[in-house]
């Protein structure tokens, strides 16, 4: 695993970011940067089951492994989805299980610094090398534009 870090500084509350990142119409909005109509199923509750899906039905199976509203959220990846189907077996899914996603608040002068730490394979690094500054972008323009 490859362990990739990503950081922005948003003038917001860090309750603001927390809603921008996790409220799901706003979801939806900041992962089109990952793949067009990507949404979550979940209700996002430490130990809960999340469904992080495309339109098409394929994705990630993963795990709340930890959530501190307003700081930090970790998740952890167990497997992919293909074609509506969870699989935790095929080569992928191994490749992915026991990878994590994390998500930190702080807040400072400036308003909230969000930081992510994600693991990832070698196949993917480029693409979240260019995908989450995008991403953190977005999250930004969606809570500074509603303050």
């Amino acid at each position: 695993m490859i362990l990739q870090k990503f950081k922005i500084t948003i003038n917001a509350t860090p309750e603001k970011v927390w809603k921008i990142l996790w409220n799901d119409s706003t979801y939806r909005k900041w992962t089109t940067v990952f793949a067009e109509g990507s949404f979550a199923e979940t209700d996002w509750q430490e130990g809960s089951k999340v469904l992080f899906l495309g339109p098409e039905g394929r994705g990630m199976v993963s795990r709340i492994k930890r959530n501190i509203p307003n700081e930090r959220m970790t998740i952890e990846h167990l497997g992919v989805v293909e074609g509506g189907i969870e699989n935790f077996e095929s080569k992928e899914a191994n490749q992915w299980a026991g990878a994590t996603e994390d998500y930190t608040l702080e807040s400072v002068d400036e308003g909230t610094l969000l930081r992510v730490e994600m693991e990832t394979i070698e196949e993917y690094k480029n693409f979240f090398e260019e995908t989450w500054p995008k991403a953190l972008e977005k999250v930004k323009e969606l809570a500074e534009k509603s303050l």
